[in-house]
């Protein structure tokens, strides 16, 4: 068991799903709705959890009931929330997403009324017992001192990076972490196509550029790909359940069973494997719930 610090946001999720998306101005019927913690790291950690480890959340929180509904979600999964800062009114970042049965699409519509967790904030954390820090790639200016600080105070310090959303100036943050996990939709802006041959091009050009970098990249339906310190590039296939039944998470879910494996020791090829074994296995449940 590792004991692990990510850090990033919770959000509360509404999550309506429908027949189809509705026309604009139409007043449609959800087939279903649930109401949950949702938030890339956090997601992430709650997976973490389920495979063992010890995991500690770093972010902002408001003092208000969804606020509570996320420390309890996270309390029932054992992830400790000390190193939060809490703020005194404002709202808990909310989701509202719209599930289409018809294709699977997830609309998305995001509202924040929070701070970001600063650099402040993570400098107060003593990194001495953490095996493993994960970083959500957002808030980019505070990430990247976050990130510095790290590698100077804890250069041994193992570290991941999540880069979903193509954010002004992410690219700075590259250099620090040791491991970057990149979404298809970031890669396929960049490389300006989504075939998976945009995955192992992109993946190859940016181990010229950081050669000692292990970099991943989640391919949905075509699986994952990955290249190792050495440049070999690898690839996974999926490994879908029988039925599909919930794929809103398997992406952090992915995230988790990759950074599982790696504490483990285990190689990238290893690791991408992992990875879609288990976001197959979450896709098959409703929720994180499912080790």
């Amino acid at each position: 068991m590792a004991n692990l610090i990510g850090v990033g946001i919770a959000t509360l999720d509404i999550i309506n799903s429908v027949e189809r998306y509705p026309d604009e101005d139409a007043e449609v019927r959800a087939v279903s709705q649930r109401i949950c913690r949702g938030g890339n790291v956090t997601n992430t950690l709650v997976v973490l959890a389920q495979l063992g480890h010890h995991c500690q959340w770093a972010g902002v929180l408001s003092d208000e009931p969804d606020g509570a509904r996320i420390l309890a979600d996270l309390a029932h999964y054992q992830i400790g929330t000390a190193l939060c800062r809490t703020i005194e009114g404002g709202k808990v970042p909310t989701s509202y997403i719209t599930q289409n049965q018809q294709n699977g699409s997830r609309t998305i519509i995001h509202h924040r009324d929070l701070p970001e967790f600063t650099f402040r904030d993570f400098e107060q954390i003593d990194l001495a017992s953490c095996d493993w820090l994960h970083f959500e790639g957002r808030n980019v200016a505070d990430t990247e001192m976050m990130l510095a600080h790290v590698a100077k105070k804890s250069p041994a310090l193992p570290c991941s990076l999540e880069i979903e959303k193509a954010r002004p100036e992410i690219e700075v943050l590259f250099k620090y972490a040791g491991t970057l996990l990149f979404s298809k939709k970031y890669v396929s802006e960049q490389e300006d196509n989504d075939c998976p041959e945009s995955a192992i091009n992109f993946l190859e050009t940016s181990h010229r550029q950081f050669p000692k970098k292990r970099m991943i990249c989640a391919w949905g339906a075509e699986g994952a790909y990955g290249i190792d310190q050495c440049g070999v590039v690898y690839h996974s296939p999926p490994s879908p359940p029988a039925n599909v039944i919930d794929t809103l998470g398997a992406g952090d879910t992915f995230n988790a069973a990759v950074i599982d494996s790696l504490i483990n020791g285990q190689s990238t090829a290893e690791a991408i494997k992992n990875g879609c074994r288990i976001a197959g296995q979450k896709c098959g449940h409703i929720g994180l719930d499912f080790i």
